[in-house]
């Protein structure tokens, strides 16, 4: 994004540095870190009761994968996958409520890492950067076994009952993205007329959106290419339409033209003045402009 106070210096959204120790732009509340998920299996035992219970979930999820794509999703039965993993039907529903939930084994503990990721986000970092770290957690989460993946995308194409169930995962990362946003701004601002919640709202949409793009095509193309390298490009789309407005407040409607923002230096500090129906897109050009200069 535009604005850097010096051209070598990398540029988080809005035109702010990422994380360089500046003050957060006035558009959103600072959020202080809070510890991350306390219950974390700190010992060995721990650690291997962790480790069966995800190796457990994995081969349920591909004995559920196997047998709905050779008999069908009807025709199977949850007793039919306990089997096929070598378990109990009383173990299958230790792990999940539904056969159909049986292939989505992940969905619950990427949440607790996404979580996780903005709960102990830097508070000088732009919050909606830090989304955009929240959903690659997502993405790794498919790219992390392709062929698996790939598989489960067929079926969720095919099984009305698996397709709905992934968009109801879907669903419960936007509402956390949509809260964290919202959060990160001043509750004084949300009156009515201000721009922020609904950007907010739009810009976590739009989050998940490129994220569902991006991971439909790369499935697409069999789980071949780099994912996280198609996401980054996706989020710049992303930054390049929502960096300088969210946050910018309350656009003002007037039937005539607004003064600009003037600007003056003052050795290596930039000053700007601006009348009060100076739009706030008028003030970001002005010092982007202004810090590109000097």
């Amino acid at each position: 994004m535009p604005g850097a106070e010096r051209a070598a210096r990398p540029v988080g959204w809005g035109g702010f540095p990422p994380a360089t120790g500046r003050e957060a732009p006035a558009c959103y509340v600072p959020h202080m870190p809070q510890a991350v998920n306390s219950d974390a299996p700190e010992t060995a035992s721990g650690r291997r009761a962790a480790a069966q219970r995800h190796r457990v979930r994995q081969d349920l999820a591909a004995a559920a994968m196997q047998l709905f794509a050779t008999q069908g999703y009807e025709a199977t039965t949850v007793d039919e996958i306990a089997a096929k993993a070598g378990v109990a039907r009383r173990t299958f529903f230790r792990h999940f409520r539904s056969k159909e939930e049986a292939i989505f084994p992940d969905h619950d503990d990427t949440l607790v890492r996404v979580q996780a990721v903005l709960d102990s986000a830097d508070p000088r970092e732009h919050p909606l950067d830090t989304v955009c770290r929240g959903i690659t957690e997502v993405l790794r989460m498919y790219a992390q076994v392709p062929e698996m993946s790939v598989e489960r995308y067929r079926l969720t194409r095919e099984v009305p009952t698996l397709r709905e169930r992934e968009i109801a995962s879907v669903a419960r990362y936007e509402r956390l993205f949509t809260r964290y946003l919202l959060g990160h701004f001043d509750e004084g601002a949300q009156r009515d007329g201000d721009d922020d919640p609904l950007l907010a709202e739009v810009a976590a949409s739009a989050v998940v959106a490129a994220h569902n793009h991006v991971l439909r095509r790369w499935l697409r193309a069999g789980g071949k290419g780099d994912v996280e390298q198609q996401l980054d490009h996706a989020f710049d789309v992303i930054k390049s339409t929502f960096g300088t407005g969210i946050g910018a407040g309350r656009i003002p409607s007037r039937a005539t033209s607004p003064t600009p923002a003037t600007l003056s230096r003052q050795g290596e500090v930039v000053v700007a003045v601006a009348r009060t129906d100076a739009s706030p897109a008028e003030i970001l050009r002005s010092i982007e402009e202004a810090l590109r200069q000097a």
